[in-house]
């Protein structure tokens, strides 16, 4: 290994510092992705495009002609004639541009990965562990945009949403994207090691991540079948802890994404989950220095536990105001993503 501080090692650091920044940069976008797709659901905006045109798509309508062709072909689905009926030109296009920028963001971010990692590979700046794991990334990210029409493409037959299956495949890939971009860019640069753990701490923020991942999972669950508009009450949910109807469907699975209620009941237990993990971790971390690296993140996270407890429990109570919505949503994600990094902070670091 090399020693910190040896002229290979900084030469190397410094020869990596543009990739790294580029990493980061790719990880607040694909954030902001996240943030305008929150948006393009909450607005229902999201079926308004109702073809895939990789290439041609880029270019919105440019004429009267070319917005009346968008919106005759959305009046050929479901959800036009079923809950918007009579709606107008000039509200088809509120909707239809929240969906184009969420699909432009998309394309921008494949060419905001692809050319500068071409750039670098001439540069040779990366190196043969490095380049495979950047190329696992745009492949990631490319089946975002897969996933993303798969999902779209449900809700234009018979649905006038998309399905909730397909939402949550979407939200998940995202988030691990979102996650290894975090991964790899904090690998790049070595961490001085100031504060060593006992054995087992590693494998409980392990836990936390999953279970933080598995949350916002959940999370698109209740986005996609609209269920924090319904039992908007706390902490009680329909006048009770545990209310009654949560195994109605049958086979019973179907009541964890498929039920409103369950799914709603569900999303609260993992936070309350949560919540505690958190607060053990914070009490456990007391014989860490949390003022030292990477520990700091300790109480980073707690704190960002916190709002998004009280972002959640807003969000309910004022059933899905949009801007509370999105930040509940955008929260999750930096939460997630401050794990992960505390978690490849951690890799460098002595176990006792």
């Amino acid at each position: 290994m090399l020693q910190a501080g040896s002229v290979q090692e900084r030469t190397r650091v410094a020869r990596l510092r543009p990739v790294q920044i580029w990493l980061y940069v790719i990880a607040a976008l694909v954030l902001l992705m996240v943030i305008v797709g929150g948006i393009t659901r909450l607005t229902d905006s999201g079926l308004s495009i109702t073809s895939w045109k990789p290439i041609s798509g880029v270019i919105p309508p440019l004429s009267n002609a070319d917005w009346q062709a968008e919106f005759d072909a959305y009046k050929q689905i479901p959800q036009y004639n079923l809950t918007n009926a009579g709606m107008t030109l000039s509200e088809f296009k509120g909707i239809f541009w929240w969906e184009w920028t969420h699909r432009f963001l998309g394309r921008f971010i494949g060419a905001a990965f692809l050319i500068p990692f071409l750039v670098f590979l001439f540069q040779r700046r990366l190196d043969w562990k490095l380049a495979p794991a950047l190329a696992t990334l745009f492949v990631l990210g490319g089946l975002q945009g897969a996933l993303g029409w798969w999902m779209v493409s449900s809700g234009l037959s018979v649905r006038v949403s998309v399905s909730q299956y397909r939402l949550a495949a979407h939200l998940a890939a995202a988030a691990l994207l979102f996650a290894a971009l975090i991964h790899v860019a904090r690998a790049m640069t070595p961490r001085p090691v100031t504060a060593p753990v006992r054995r087992g701490w590693p494998t409980a923020v392990r836990i936390f991540a999953v279970l933080v991942y598995v949350q916002i999972i959940a999370g698109a669950f209740v986005a996609g079948l609209d269920a924090g508009k319904g039992y908007n009450t706390w902490p009680l949910m329909d006048g009770a802890i545990i209310p009654a109807g949560l195994g109605v469907m049958s086979p019973w699975w179907r009541n964890l994404f498929e039920n409103a209620l369950t799914v709603q009941f569900d999303h609260r237990m993992i936070a309350y989950a949560i919540f505690v993990f958190a607060v053990l971790l914070l009490l456990a971390g007391r014989r860490l220095n949390l003022g030292a690296r990477p520990h700091v993140f300790v109480p980073i996270i707690a704190l960002l536990v916190l709002l998004q407890v009280g972002l959640g429990i807003s969000v309910l109570l004022m059933s899905v105001p949009i801007s509370l919505a999105v930040m509940h949503q955008g929260v999750a994600f930096v939460l997630f993503g401050t794990v992960i990094a505390y978690l490849a902070d951690m890799r460098q670091i002595a176990v006792i």
